[in-house]
Order: structure tokens, then sequence, then C-alpha cells
């Protein structure tokens, strides 16, 4: 049969394969949506492979998506996926799991025209001229050339980890584009963000924006782009050997452009370490400005004296990109600035006659430099060959208040329509954007290029309120190595082509017409502030809360008012990373989100159901006292009343849109929604009698479930966690077969019966001319005739309470336990079970019954209490031997599909002096159950050396839940390969 037939495993095709294909399908089908329809049914298609859903969608069912909307273009990609998923939508859990992941993959299945929740707009002041800058005579600065001193290369490993991105436009439309976890270490904390944009690559384009992320505690740097499914992690902590414990790394990247695009600099501001590092291949140097005597001696002063430095240095970047790759040094309070030169590796150091506050980069060879004596500003430029001479000029500023406090200024002008339309008046000419604390944004139009009067532009902000900070208590943050706070540039972005200011900006910060007084914003952040200087436009945009948070995110939180660290990309794009290492990436561009509001809502297409309107109205009328209302038989729309149940923009009954009502009920009308004023006009009475109203129904329904309010959060609480896992194992159950041999005749035998229809074959001298009755296994596909049997053992003896706190052991097995009760519902003809326990009273513990099974959530939970109690009240002793013995005994008795007993225990079993032989024995004892352990608990490696004593095939070690489906489907598969 070799000879004939040859199998060959032919895989699925890659995604730019797959992805060339549908192309030549779809021609106008657009790129992006190509792409989603390729991730999500490349997502499914692993999920078939890990058995969390039964059915593999192939390529086949993506070709005919793509062919019908290249036909029919109009009529949305959500309709056109319903045609393949709806026939999967009978089963609930097997539709949450398809929707989920396509909502992951933003295809918005059940979305609707009109959610969308993008920022208001405030009204932004009018740009005001508050004075002009004239430059004085220019000042001749020394120079001196120092040599770039290189210590390595030193190869550092690139680690690869996978990235889960998420898409977040999927039920609702927001500023949100995308989000996914770093895959960082607990300890770490966000220092910086920063981009490569696409196009900095030299002669080779880059095509996508490279976002590089900096870590501290330790010292990490993770490099990725934003459509990508993997993350690579340089972990640098051999870079950063800390001295004492009082060091507190503050760290900024700089990549860098053209030839050096896979080159990142990092800078440790408090130890002046810089280090190159190649994100591809890890190679890491560390450059020195100084000598290394004069390194050496610094570090030594600064180990000694134990002291941090006020005044650590600051890198300049904002000339990274450039072909060059130029880096900008100076320490606050200092007068020299270094500036490096990374493409031609040699650096300069300027002395200035003044105390730098600060140095920003305004051109390629124009800097402002501010006195931090006199708050006053100058202008720095660069001249002759290789930069070697330095002017300095001082700014002769005329506004009222003052350009002081600069902390950013542009590296490239507005463009004329821009500038134009954000100063009211036509004109051309240089101009740069700065900003200060106290004013949204200016304006200095004909600077750095004119020297003569320079006109400034100005937008005033209200003086903001202060939140008083309370000192930390804990006197150990003293002590540990802290993350550093962000710095200013960090927490803010210029957007060039659209000529938008974004801010971070906590929620205490944030005007009151955001969101109304009686609503305070939780669960966030922060706010983007986005000022829109040519559309005078202000937008604040909610940013969702970080999903963990560390020892040191306290810390971070009382030396800065936002933990959130950001950077501009290309077509003016946007990425933000919080404290737990969530990044997001946001379109602000308001032209950019109306193009991607038409693209969402054609994905959405007409839909088959009609839109809800909200109407806003003045009822004029007074609430009494809440009640449910009369239901109409003919569900006809009522409107402004309070006798109806279900209707809309009306008082004290449950409906929508109204007022002193005690519930919410939706009976499918156009809602008229009742103001807000009128809404807190209600009377406090009122107000507490629909509260208990609404309570009293809500206990009501508990009890209908059999269920109080606690019980129903404890058993969320276990339920939840095992969600997925249930849903795994139940695609198992429905693929498992039958298996019980039956007796049947067995024909071309060579003994037993003659058969009648083989007597021309006996006389022409067949052998196997015979037939004989014999049990034998079951063809594929036969329906069970009985159910099969599983014993489950659950171990609570007092050690599995005793080192619960150790290693979860106890929890891990009640939520096992509830996970095969969840599963096995609905599931009675094929699978009988029941649940034994054993511990040092016994080991006939009966929590269910196979004949008994729970029929509720709170059957379920009397279940895992009673489990718990009983570990906790237990005696000392072990009875796993005889309570594995007596429930293969007990099961080999009963006719069923096939036998099977597991036993989930700990590992503490050498304590009561149990040897693995003995067990293993048990195990094997009898050939018509099959019998295995799943060890859930173990001190040091005593479930591995367990393990490697047992039966192969029989043992398992299991210290998380969710590996447990995968055991289960591995035991019960297992016996369809085996011949007894």
């Amino acid at each position: 049969m070799g000879d004939i037939f040859s199998c060959h495993v032919v895989d699925n095709p890659n995604m730019d394969s797959e992805m060339s294909m549908l192309r030549q399908y779809g021609p106008n089908v657009p790129e992006h949506i190509l792409k989603k329809l390729v991730l999500a049914f490349g997502e499914l298609r692993n999920m078939a492979d890990e058995g969390l859903i039964t059915y593999p969608y192939s390529t086949r069912e993506v070709v005919n998506m793509v062919r019908h909307l290249e036909k029919f273009p109009g009529e949305g990609l959500t309709n056109v996926v319903r045609n393949v998923f709806d026939f999967d939508s009978y089963n609930k859990e097997m539709q949450e799991v398809l929707v989920k992941t396509l909502h992951k993959h933003g295809i918005p299945v059940g979305a609707r025209a009109t959610n969308i929740s993008v920022a208001k707009e405030l009204p932004l002041p009018k740009f005001e001229m508050v004075g002009s800058w004239k430059m004085d005579r220019k000042i001749g600065c020394p120079v001196e050339e120092k040599p770039l001193r290189i210590k390595g290369p030193v190869s550092m490993n690139v680690e690869r980890l996978p990235l889960d991105r998420t898409e977040a436009r999927s039920l609702n439309f927001t500023e949100q584009q995308a989000y996914w976890m770093v895959p960082m270490h607990e300890g770490n904390v966000i220092a910086d963000v920063a981009v490569t944009k696409a196009g900095a690559r030299h002669n080779k384009r880059l095509t996508e924006d490279v976002i590089h992320i900096a870590t501290a505690n330790p010292i990490s740097i993770f490099t990725m782009k934003p459509n990508s499914q993997y993350v690579t992690c340089i972990d640098l902590y051999d870079m950063f050997p800390s001295s004492r414990w009082s060091f507190k790394p503050r760290i900024k990247l700089a990549p860098l452009g053209a030839s050096l695009y896979d080159t990142v600099v990092i800078h440790e501001e408090t130890t002046n370490t810089l280090l190159s590092i190649n994100t591809e291949s890890g190679a890491t140097t560390r450059l020195h400005t100084s000598s290394f005597l004069e390194n050496a001696a610094e570090k030594i002063v600064r180990t000694f004296q134990n002291t941090e430095d006020p005044n650590p240095y600051r890198m300049c970047r904002d000339l990274a990109h450039t072909p060059d790759g130029i880096l900008v040094f100076y320490k606050p309070n200092g007068n020299t600035i270094d500036v490096i030169n990374m493409l031609e590796g040699h650096s300069h150091t300027i002395t200035l006659p003044l105390s730098i506050g600060g140095v920003y980069l305004t051109d390629r060879d124009k800097w402002l430099v501010t006195d931090a004596d006199t708050k006053r500003n100058y202008l720095l430029t660069g001249g002759g060959a290789n930069m070697q001479e330095y002017y300095l000029q001082a700014i002769q500023d005329s506004s009222k208040r003052g350009m002081t406090n600069i902390n950013f200024t542009a590296t490239v002008p507005l463009a004329d329509p821009l500038l134009s339309e954000a100063v009211g008046q036509k004109i051309s000419s240089p101009n740069r954007v700065l900003t200060t604390p106290n004013t949204y944004a200016n304006i200095a139009v004909g600077f750095p290029e004119l020297e003569s009067s320079n006109e400034i532009y100005s937008i005033p902000r209200e003086q903001e309120k202060t939140q008083p900070r309370m000192a930390s208590s804990d006197p150990m943050l003293q002590y540990v190595s802290k993350p550093p706070s962000p710095n200013i540039q960090a927490t803010m972005a210029y957007l060039p082509d659209s000529g938008q200011v974004i801010r971070a900006l906590p929620a205490w910060k944030v005007p009151k017409e955001v969101h109304p007084e009686d609503v305070k914003p939780k669960g966030l952040t922060g706010f983007l502030e986005v000022t829109d200087l040519a559309r005078h436009k202000l937008r604040y945009i909610p940013v969702p809360g970080p999903t963990s948070s560390s020892m040191f995110t306290s810390w971070l939180q009382s030396a800065s008012d936002v933990n959130m660290v950001m950077a501009p990309m290309s077509n003016d794009g946007l990425v933000t990373v919080d404290s737990s290492g969530c990044v997001r990436m946001w379109e602000t561009v308001i032209t950019d989100i109306e193009k991607s509001i038409q693209q969402w809502r054609g994905m959405i297409g007409d839909g088959d159901k009609p839109l809800q309107i909200t109407y806003d109205q003045e009822s004029g009328k007074d609430v009494s006292s809440p009640k449910h209302g009369k239901v109409d038989p003919k569900n006809a729309p009522h409107v402004g009343g309070n006798t109806w149940a279900g209707g809309t923009g009306g008082r004290d009954t449950a409906g929508l849109g109204g007022m002193g009502g005690p519930y919410r009920l939706n009976a499918g009308h156009d809602v008229f929604q009742v103001s807000d004023e009128e809404k807190a006009a209600v009377p406090e009475e009122v107000k507490r009698a629909a509260r208990e109203m609404g309570l009293k129904a809500w206990r009501q329904r508990l009890r209908e479930i059999k269920m109080s309010e606690y019980d129903g959060e404890m058993y969320d609480k276990y339920s939840a966690s095992v969600k997925r896992q249930v849903q795994s194992l139940r695609v198992m159950l429905d693929s498992l077969q039958a298996k019980g041999k039956e007796r049947q005749w067995l024909k071309n035998q060579t003994y037993g019966d003659l058969d009648e229809s083989k007597l021309i074959e006996g006389l022409t001298g067949e052998k196997g001319i015979y037939k004989r009755r014999a049990e034998q296994n079951p063809e594929l596909g036969t329906p069970q005739q009985k159910p099969k049997r599983l014993k489950l053992l659950v171990d609570v003896s007092g050690s599995m309470y005793r080192f619960d706190g150790h290693d979860g052991r106890l929890e891990r097995e009640m939520e096992a336990v509830l996970m095969v009760m969840e599963a096995f519902e609905n599931y009675e003809q094929k699978f009988k079970y029941d649940i034994i326990g054993h511990s040092g009273e016994g080991y006939t513990f009966e929590f269910v019954a196979s004949d008994k099974v729970p029929a509720n959530n709170k059957d379920r939970l009397d279940v895992l209490k009673t489990m718990n109690a009983h570990a906790q009240f237990c005696i000392s002793g072990d009875h796993t031997l005889e309570a594995t013995k007596h429930a293969i005994d007990t099961l080999a008795k009963e006719e069923a599909d096939e036998h099977f007993v597991i036993v989930l225990s700990d590992a503490n079993l050498g304590r009561y002096g149990i040897r693995p032989q003995s067990f293993a024995q048990i195990l094997t004892s009898d050939e018509k159950v099959k019998a295995f352990a799943i060890f859930i608990g173990s001190l040091g490696d005593q479930a591995n050396r367990w393990v490697k004593h047992l039966p192969a095939g029989q043992a398992f070690v299991c210290m998380d839940t969710k590996d447990i489906p995968q055991v289960l489907q591995q035991i019960f598969t297992s016996t369809m390969l085996s011949t007894r």
C-alpha cells in the first residue's frame, strides 16, 4: 500500500503567502480588511490545534469571504463574517470565543454605527501677541575637541518574546487604535519610550515604525514593531552594576537614523553612563567623552560619597534622527555642553559664560539655552568646518511675563497654512512652537533664522490648582532601588504635520467641562490633552488605567503627576506606555479620525436592524414614588409618562432615559432622554426608595437561582478563572468516541463455523472461510451505547490546607473540581462521574454522586465549600492508596463504555511511608479500569520524582490549572490508541 498511497502534510500558508493569495481573489478589497481576516483566522486555527475549538477554520472560508467582498463591497465585513460563523451561534460558549477573537483583531461583530466615543472639543483661546525677541551681539565660545572613547562591543543576549496585540476599535470607536502588554518582569518599571520612524533607514527604506521602550529595575530595552507578533528584549543589568542601595537610574533613549537606523543610544543620567546598542544583534558599546582615568575618579568619588547628584547629566535627542546622529549633553548649573557625532565618532565640548538651566535644540546649528541664575534665554549658533565655531547671543525679551521656564521647543516649523490659521493672519515665515508650564503653546515667528525682531504669540493657561502630596510612610522605600520619574519631554509630544501639542495630565488637572462635577473619573492613568493650534480646539482623551502595579509605582506617583510616557510616531501618530507596560497607539488628528470612522462604519455595513435614536427633552414634571409600571401587551412606545414599564423619557417607572425609576428596562424603542439637571433635582428620599426597590429586585433574582449576593461573588471568583479551561474540556468531550466492545460475527477466520457465503472460496483452497463470535472494538463514529464512567478522587487532607499558602494547591484543586463539574454539565448521557474525597479521616467521602450531580451554581459552590472545610478540620494522615484501590475495585463492577479513575493529590506521600512502587501497583491493578494520578502540589521536586517512578503516561504534574484540560485530553484520547 505504501507504493500506491503516499501521505504528505500540507501546512497552512504563512501570513505573507495568504495575503498574496487573497489579493488575487480580491484586488479591490482594502488591505486592512485582508489583514484583519488573515490574523483572526490564523488565531482560530491555532486555537483548534490547542483543542479550544473543534472546527479548524481554513483558508477556504477566508477566500469565500474575500470573493464576496470583491463582488459586494458595500455589504460590510461583519455581515459577511456572520455568514460563516452563524452555524456556531447556537453554542453560546463557542460564540463567545469566536466573537472575542474577531474583536481582538478589529472586526466589529455586534457593533452599531452609532457606537462612537471620541473626546468632545472645547474652545481654545486665540493666540495673542505678547512681545518680541531681539538678538544681542555675538559672543564667541571656546570649543575643545575630544576623542570619543569606545569600550566594546559586548554581545548581549537578544531574547525574542511573543507580542499579543489587540485592536481597540471593536464594539466601540475611540481615538485608541490598538494596545498590547510588554512582557516585562514584575519588578520592571517603564522609564522612557522612543520611536525610530519609518523612512529613517539608509538606502533601503524602513517601512514601519520601530518602538523602543526602556525599563528600570533592572534596566532593559524592549524593541518592537506595532504590527509585529514578537518583541525583542535586551537585559542590561550587567552593564549597570549598582554600588549603593540608593541608586536610582534615570533612563533616556535616543534612536538614531540613516545608516545607524538599527542603533539606540541609552543614557543613564545619574551615573552619566552612555551605551550604544544594536537592537538587532545585541552588540553593545560603552561611550566616553572624557578619559577612562577621569571616569574612574568620578565613579570612586560618587561611590564613597553615597549621595544623589541633584543635577544629573541630561541628554538632548532631538537631532539623533539626522544622518550624523547628533547627541547633546549638559549638566544643569554647569557651564559646558558636550556634542557627539555618532556617525563620525568624535565629540567636542563648548564652554559657555553662564550657568546652564536648559538646552533646547531648535535646528541643526541653532540652539536655545537658558540661564539657570537669571532665567534669561540665549541663542547658541554653530558654524565653521565640522561645527567647530559657536557664538552666543543674549535674547532681549519684551513680553510682559517673559518666556521663562521653557520645557519644550520644536525642531521643525509649522507649515505656512497651519501658521496662518494659528495666528489668524496670512503669513509665511520661519517659526518654532515652544511650551511653558503656564501656557498651552507659544509660537516664535521668525525664530531662529531671523536675528531681527521675532514676534511671540502665546495662549496663556488658567492657573492650575495644586494637589497636596503625602510623603511616603514606608521607610523601606528610602533604601530600595527606585525607578526614575518621567522627564517632562517624555510626558508630552509635538505633531508638526497637524500642529498639535499633546500633554499627559492627571485627572485632577482636567477642566470640569470634560466630565460632570458629580462624576469623578476612576480607573484612569490620566488624560491626553490635545491642543490643536490651527483649529483652535482642545480635547481631553481618557487613558485607561494600568492593569497592574509594582511596589515602585507608588513612589513614582509621588514624584510625578501621571504614570505615563509617550512619543510621536510617523504620520502624526502617538504611542503611550503606562506603568504596567501597556503600550497604546492613538490617533488624534481630526481628519485621520474622520477617515477611520468611515472605514469602521464600512466594516459594519448598513445592517439589518434599525438604529436607536436618543432625543434630549425637558419633561417639566415632578417624580413621586418608584414602581415597575404596567406591562403593555402590544409593546407600544410610551414617552414621558409614569404608567408603563419599558417607556422612555418618563418618571417613576422602570425604563430608559427617565428619572426616579427603580431600574433600567429596555423595550426596544427610541430613547427620549431627560436632561441631567432634571435628574440631579430628584429628591433624596425618592433616590433612596428607587435604590431600595432596585436592590430588592436584584435579591429576588438571586433567589430565583438559589444564590445570595455573597455566594454569587465567591462563585464568580472561581468560575472566571477556569472559564477558558471549561470551554477546552467541553470541546474535548464532544470529540470522544465509543470504546465499549460488543460481540459480533468475525468473518474471514481460519477456524470456527463455516461461512455459507464462502463455499466457492473453500473449493478453490481458500483457508479463511470460517466465522466466529467474538468481541470487537466499535467502528469510528459509532454512538455510545453506555456512558463512560469517571471517579475523581480529590485530596482533602490536612497538607492540602497547610501548604495552600505555599503553592495554592487547595485553591488549584477546587478550581479543577469546578472545571469538571461545569464542563460535564449536560453530558450525562456520555459521561457519568462522581467525586470522592480522601484524607486522614478516611477515603470514601462522597462530595458528588453519579446519580445526583450539582444542578446549579449553588450546588457546585457547596461542593467547594465542603472540600475546603474538610481540609481545614480533618486529622492528619493519608489514605491515597486505599482510596485509589477502593475506587478501582468498585468501578470495575459497573458496566460502562470505559472506566476512568483520576487521582488529584499533592506529592506529600513520602511523609506517611508510601512508596511509589506501591502506588504504581495499584494504578495498574485492573486492566479494565484506566487509572491516572495528577499531582497539583509539590514541595521542591517531590512531584517530579514521583512521576519518574510511576507507569509512563499514567502520572502528570500540573502546577497550573490551565494545564489540566490538556492532561485530561491526553488521558481520554490515549485510550483510543490502546487495544485492550
